[in-house]
């Protein structure tokens, strides 16, 4: 019987060790097929439900885009028509003859295809002149035209857009009336061809079976495929989409208006944009059977693949429930040893599947940690050498700039003492003309931190256009003629016929500094311009016989603040004028080269794209020269927080004729002005966290209406220029020289206008 047991219990152990087994492999099959299958069907379900919304929502953004697309080429339309009756209006104000009105709207015709006729009337509603396409021209004839809803609605709005109407049922036509800027200009009627609406709309492809078309404000049908529900006069207010759009305004239609039905009936997916002028809607359907179709594919793939996804866990579960107990006990020692900090440990696992990547894994990450912190301190003495590189770059912008700054300054100090005790007038005109060049020496500098302040704050954007090289090279030996005379030397201007496509003015920058580099540093012998064809490129050589660079520093000359050792090289700048050339070459995508020869001279390359010849080039427009003075008896209020700045501006603008009311604050401003004024001058920072933009809004508003006004700062910022880009208010950076600033108050007295202009960025670098 003892025996019997005896061999019976190794019998036992091996049923109980099955037994254990199999109830290990039945609790990991099913925590796997549940651990794995639930989270699989939630986001397959949650994928099929998300998949639809996106579709839905990509289909309804890209009828809305196509919608937006074609509503706005109406709108562009209308609103050209618009601008050009506003030229046309501007001519009944100003002292022209009607023969001059004439020719000026025949010329509208010629320009503008739709036009097919023009009516001007006066102030009282006496038609003065009728220019046709179609009939003869009619002038003097007085016919009352008070009457009209045209007329009528323009003097009372400015503008009025009629409704839309048949010609012999075949084209549809609107007339479009503008008043004059003054009651006195009286009306301008232009009768228009909008037959350019039903080509856009005849155009927009939909699907295969979808159509667009437009409904005026009381959704009466205005422009469709089928030009039949056009002439039918259709009124389509009663369809669900239509009628959502019409009461939602410019809110977006609810979802409910999103799916329809079409003018026969049939479900759409529809979307529609608003037409601005004049007050339009452009609608965009596609049959909802078309729209769903790939939507319901995709869904059927997305429920193939989830199905398969949960036979794939199932198989997946059972395979690694039976190879799980023992590797997973492995991966979890080797884990723990790892985290502890044994990081030369290495989990051997060999089951030739995931488990034994995952443990791979574990010990390239063993390793990667390993070597990681060998190389620690490696990393941290490499940031501590950036940091230093960087804190001596920063100390020799401060050195450079306190050094260059405090020369000029150090000058105006001397001469003002001399001032003090000098008593001889011819001396005086002497020390004046030093302070001036050193004030010009400080506006050379700071202009130079401003230029790289703009390329940082990024607000420079390329002009790009066609030009002849030799305007741009005639200019150059203008500026620097006289400069290389004084220096004796030869500065040769090699005339060339190519034209380029570049941007003149920033191509202009880039060669000036070049040249002024050039002619400043040579001493003797000849400074050379010319250009040589390359291909489709032109390169623009500039040769020098100067001292040269050496090569070990040619790498560096592009560097900010860095300034090349040479005893030429002794007079001032902070080593910025090449940086900016190079960043401005990389704005124009111009390739630049440089090849130098210590103690014969340099030569500096420009690639720029060759272009064909035109037949003209457009000259800039020569100011109007006015013989009255602008600034005469108009008043100037000018708010700034610093005392000395507003005593100097107080008498700088009283000697050109103004009258001046300075503040530290609007507040203050408005306490002193009895008067609407006739220009305003704010310095950007103001005192109590004030800005000068918040300073004019202030103004404008007291005495509603728009002020001319204009921003001083010495804030470089690449934050501060974006901002004033942003707005749309002219900047000037504080130090002002007196001709450009009178030149600015000029323009902005001279315009009468509103004095919220954007302007270009580049024409604030300094002269």
């Amino acid at each position: 019987m003892n025996g019997a047991e005896g061999a019976g219990e190794p019998g036992m152990q091996r049923r109980r060790a099955k037994l254990v087994r199999g109830r290990l492999f039945g609790k990991y099959m099913a925590l796997l097929v549940g651990i794995v299958s639930t989270p699989l069907l939630a986001s397959g379900v949650f994928e099929i439900w998300s998949s639809y919304q996106d579709h839905k929502a990509s289909l309804i953004r890209l009828q809305r885009e196509q919608a937006e697309a074609a509503a706005a080429r109406i709108s562009q339309f209308v609103k050209e028509i618009e601008g050009q009756l506003g030229w046309i209006s501007l001519l009944a104000g100003a002292a022209n003859t009607v023969e001059q009105r004439r020719f000026a709207m025949r010329l509208l015709l010629r320009q503008v295809p739709a036009i097919t006729e023009l009516a001007a009337a006066d102030a009282e509603g006496r038609e003065q002149l009728r220019i046709s396409r179609l009939d003869p021209d009619v002038i003097g004839s007085n016919a009352d035209l008070s009457g009209e809803a045209s007329f009528v609605a323009a003097m009372a709005r400015k503008v009025h857009y009629g409704p839309v109407y048949f010609r012999s049922e075949s084209e549809p036509y609107m007339a479009v009336a503008l008043a004059g800027a003054r009651r006195d200009a009286g009306v301008v009627i232009a009768e228009v061809n909008l037959k350019f609406i039903w080509d856009v709309v005849s155009q927009i492809k939909v699907g295969e079976n979808g159509k667009a078309y437009v409904i005026d404000a009381e959704g009466r049908l205005i422009a469709h495929p089928d030009i039949g529900l056009v002439l039918l006069n259709t009124d389509l207010s009663r369809l669900l989409q239509v009628e959502a759009a019409l009461h939602s305004g410019s809110e977006p239609v609810p979802e409910t208006g999103q799916v329809a039905s079409d003018v026969h009936g049939r479900p759409v997916l529809t979307a529609h944009a608003n037409i601005i002028p004049p007050g339009w809607l452009m609608f965009v359907e596609l049959p909802l059977e078309e729209a769903y179709a790939p939507v319901y594919a995709s869904l059927l793939a997305t429920a193939l693949v989830l199905l398969a996804g949960l036979v794939l866990a199932v198989l997946s579960s059972f395979v690694l429930a039976r190879k799980m107990v023992t590797p997973i006990r492995a991966l979890q020692t080797g884990a723990a040893r790892i985290g502890a900090g044994a990081l030369d440990h290495r989990i051997d696992i060999a089951t030739g599947d995931e488990l034994e990547a995952l443990g791979q894994q574990f010990n390239s990450m063993a390793a990667q940690l390993e070597q990681s912190y060998a190389t620690l301190e490696r990393n941290v003495d490499e940031r501590t050498r950036q940091l230093q590189l960087a804190n001596r770059a920063k100390s020799r912008f401060i050195a450079a700039a306190s050094h260059d700054l405090r020369q000029p300054l150090h000058a105006l100090g001397l001469f003002v003492a001399q001032l003090r005790v000098q008593a001889v007038p011819a001396e005086h005109a002497r020390i004046v003309d030093r302070i001036d060049a050193a004030v010009t020496a400080m506006n050379e500098l700071f202009g130079a931190l401003l230029d790289i302040s703009k390329l940082d704050a990024d607000v420079l954007k390329p002009d790009l256009s066609t030009f002849p090289i030799r305007k741009l090279f005639h200019r150059l030996e203008t500026t620097f003629a006289e400069a290389a005379r004084e220096k004796d030397l030869w500065l040769r201007v090699v005339p060339s016929s190519a034209w380029v496509r570049s941007d003149f003015i920033l191509l202009e920058r880039i060669l000036l500094n070049l040249c002024s580099n050039a002619v400043r540093y040579t001493d003797e012998g000849s400074v050379v311009l010319g250009a040589r064809r390359r291909g489709d490129v032109l390169r623009l050589e500039l040769w020098d016989s100067g001292p040269g660079i050496p090569p070990d520093q040619l790498r560096n000359i592009f560097s900010e603040f860095y300034q090349v050792a040479s005893p030429q090289r002794s007079d001032g700048g902070l080593g910025l004028g090449l940086a900016i050339v190079e960043r401005l070459c990389g704005l124009l995508d111009h390739r630049i080269e440089v090849a130098s020869t210590p103690g014969k001279g340099s030569r500096f390359s420009i690639l720029v794209p060759l272009a064909e010849p035109q037949l003209q080039f457009a000259q800039p427009i020569a100011p109007v020269q006015l013989i009255e003075n602008p600034c005469a008896g108009k008043l100037v209020v000018v708010i700034d927080d610093d005392a000395m700045v507003l005593e100097g501006m107080r008498g700088l603008l009283a000697s050109w004729g103004c009258g001046v009311v300075t503040a530290d604050s609007d507040h203050a401003a408005l306490a002193k002005l009895h008067k609407l004024p006739d220009l305003i001058i704010s310095d950007y920072r103001l005192a109590a966290g004030r800005t000068g933009f918040e300073a004019i809004a202030q103004l404008r508003r007291a005495f509603g209406t728009t002020i001319p006004a204009f921003l001083i700062s010495g804030d470089t910022a690449p934050e501060r220029l974006r901002e004033a880009a942003a707005s749309g208010f002219h900047l000037l950076h504080k130090p002002v020289q007196p001709n450009a600033l009178r030149a600015m108050v000029s323009q902005f007295l001279r315009d009468d206008g509103s004095g919220v202009r954007r302007q270009d960025a580049r024409a604030n670098w300094p002269a």
